[in-house]
């Protein structure tokens, strides 16, 4: 019998790249870039690494308030307006209802995102479910203990994993749902490497249309 999928997927917005909306149990945002107009204020921002296409000051500025709680990486913390917490990786911090668990993101064997870097990705425990957003990262050892509901994955290659090992990282997690990430930017990658990682993904995938969250 199929599991049934998580709860939080009805509530989770890809807004193209690795940038990501999640409506509650707060309102979340996860490298936020190029955001759509309108986008609601954020009350928890949480930033993976400092390369453009995930550290966006004018983005977050654009939905920062007061008593926005921002989260980075050291590197990226210092490209953003204070105040930001700095998290490391094996780092765990709780904001309001939600629990952050920082995990390492890097690539093995390249050096697009070297492990020293200090690159994260984040677990997210809220109302009784656990969102992986893997950050750009290859397939590492540390990733294959994250236990997850839903994991967001790169999928792209290049900088990141490709379809194929993002698989191989989908049967490492055994996550209830994985959805890609990481393409269709402009950037690196197209949806027909979100189709290829969907054709080889031992466990359901959701392919979220970018800015307005309707799965597809």
């Amino acid at each position: 019998m199929a599991r049934e999928a998580p709860h939080l997927l009805a509530f989770l917005h890809w807004l193209g790249h690795a940038s990501f909306r999640l409506d509650r149990p707060q309102m979340i945002y996860l490298d936020p870039w190029r955001l759509p107009p309108g986008s609601p204020m954020a009350d928890l921002i949480l930033i993976s690494h400092d390369h453009f296409d995930h550290c966006s000051p004018q983005d977050v500025a654009r939905i920062r308030r007061e008593g926005t709680t921002v989260i980075a990486n050291t590197a990226a913390a210092k490209k953003l307006d204070p105040p930001v917490e700095v998290l490391q990786a094996g780092d765990l911090k709780v904001v309001g209802p939600v629990t952050i668990t920082a995990v390492p993101a890097y690539n093995v064997g390249t050096r697009f995102h070297t492990r020293d870097a200090g690159g994260l990705g984040f677990v997210l425990t809220l109302e009784g479910e656990r969102l992986y957003f893997a950050g750009d990262t290859d397939l590492t050892p540390e990733m294959k203990a994250i236990q997850c509901d839903v994991a967001l994955l790169p999928v792209s290659g290049t900088y990141v994993m490709d379809a194929e090992q993002a698989a191989e990282a989908a049967r490492a997690l055994s996550p209830r749902v994985a959805v890609p990430m990481h393409y269709g930017a402009g950037v690196v990658g197209s949806v027909e490497d979100a189709e290829r990682f969907r054709s080889l993904c031992p466990v359901p995938v959701r392919i979220l249309q970018a800015e307005g969250g309707a799965i597809r």
